[in-house]
C-alpha cells in the first residue's frame, strides 16, 4: 500500500509517500479501505516528536488516527462488520506507528462506526477525534441543561463541535471566544463570540451579568486562556483544559483526552446525518501532500478541520 510515513521525528519534510506492506488483519479487527483521514494538531505534535515520552512509537510511523472508508476484510473474530460497510473511527491505538494516513488501516471493531450513506467521507473523517473530544469534554464538566458554557478556540475543530453539541445537550448559552473574522462564523454555530485578549474578563463578565461568572469552561487554548477562564468558572470542577494537562492538575481542573468511543461516534455521525451538527471542514488535500497540510494546520487560525483524501 502507499502511505504517508517518517522513520526521524521533526518538520513536516520528514513525511513522504512510500510504499510500505499492507497491515496486518487480527482476529477482533477490520481491515479500512481508507477514503478519507482527519488532520489534526496531535498528528504534528506526534510527527515532531512530542508524544514520545507518552506512548510507544515506532518506525516508519504512519500518522494519523481518524478515518473514514470501506470495510475491505473482517478477522475471524468480527460479527458486526462485513466487506462493503461504510465506517468511521477514531483509530488510536496503544503504540503509534500504523495510522491513517494510508490507502489501508486495520483497527479494533470495537472503534467502528457505521457512516450513514447521507454523510460524505470527507466530513466523516473529520469527526471522530474532535467530535469525541468536544463531546467528552462536555461530559466531563457535566453541561446541560440551562447551563452557560465558555468555549475557548471557538471557530477551531473541536471548538466549533463543542459550541454546538453544548447546545443540544441543553446549555441556555454558550460563548466562545474566536479571533474577530471569526465572530459571524461562531455566531452562526449558534454562540455568543467574544474576542481573545486582555479584555476578556471583562467582556464575558459584562456578557453574562450577575456575578459575572460562567457555569463551564472549555479551555482549548491554553496560556493566558487558562488564567483567564480561572478567573471566570463559578466552580473549577467544572472547568476542563484539552492543551494544559500539568496545569490543569495543578489547579483541580479535569484534563480531556479524548478514548475511542464507538457508541459516542455513533451518536455523533447521526447527528450529522440528521442535520443536527455541522462539520467544518476549511480544506482538503490528497493524500501526498500531506506535508502541506501539516504546514497549513500549524500555522494556526484553521476554522474547523483539515482532512487528506485518499
Amino acid at each position: 500500500m502507499k502511505a504517508i510515513a517518517l522513520t526521524e521525528f521533526g518538520d513536516p519534510e520528514v513525511m513522504s509517500l512510500q510504499d510500505l506492506p499492507d497491515p496486518l488483519l487480527g482476529p477482533d479487527q477490520v481491515l479500512v479501505e481508507v477514503k478519507a483521514a482527519g488532520v489534526n494538531p496531535v498528528d504534528f505534535k506526534i510527527r515532531a516528536g512530542y508524544l514520545r515520552g507518552l506512548l510507544p512509537h515506532h518506525v516508519p510511523l504512519i500518522p494519523g488516527w481518524d478515518v473514514a472508508g470501506v470495510v475491505r476484510a473482517v478477522g475471524i473474530g468480527v460479527q458486526d462488520w462485513r466487506p462493503g460497510d461504510e465506517v468511521l473511527a477514531y483509530a488510536r491505538k496503544d503504540h503509534v506507528q500504523l495510522g491513517t494516513y494510508a490507502e489501508l488501516v486495520s483497527l479494533p471493531d470495537r472503534m467502528v462506526a457505521r457512516k450513514p450513506s447521507t454523510v460524505d467521507f470527507v466530513t466523516a473523517a473529520a469527526l471522530p477525534l474532535t467530535g469525541l473530544t468536544a463531546l467528552q469534554s462536555l461530559k466531563a464538566v457535566d453541561a446541560g441543561e440551562g447551563d452557560v458554557v465558555l468555549v475557548h478556540a471557538a471557530a477551531g475543530g473541536v471548538g466549533h463541535l463543542q459550541v454546538q453539541i453544548a447546545k443540544l445537550l441543553g446549555a441556555a448559552r454558550v460563548i466562545g471566544t474566536a479571533s474577530p473574522r471569526n465572530h459571524d462564523f461562531v455566531r452562526s454555530l449558534g454562540a455568543e463570540p467574544v474576542a481573545y485578549g486582555d479584555a476578556l474578563v471583562d467582556a464575558v463578565a459584562e456578557l453574562v451579568g450577575g456575578d459575572g461568572k460562567v457555569d463551564a469552561v472549555l479551555d482549548n487554548a491554553g496560556g493566558v486562556a487558562f488564567d483567564q477562564s480561572l478567573q471566570l468558572v463559578r466552580d473549577r470542577n467544572r472547568m476542563t483544559s484539552i492543551v494544559d494537562g500539568p496545569r490543569a492538575l495543578e489547579h483541580g481542573v479535569t484534563n480531556t483526552w479524548a478514548r475511542p468511543n464507538a457508541e459516542q461516534t455513533q451518536w455523533l455521525v447521526d447527528r450529522v446525518a440528521a442535520g443536527e451538527l455541522q462539520v467544518e471542514v476549511q480544506r482538503t488535500f490528497p493524500l501526498a501532500q500531506a506535508v502541506e497540510a501539516h504546514r497549513l494546520l500549524e500555522g494556526g487560525h484553521v476554522r474547523g478541520k483539515v482532512v487528506l483524501t485518499v
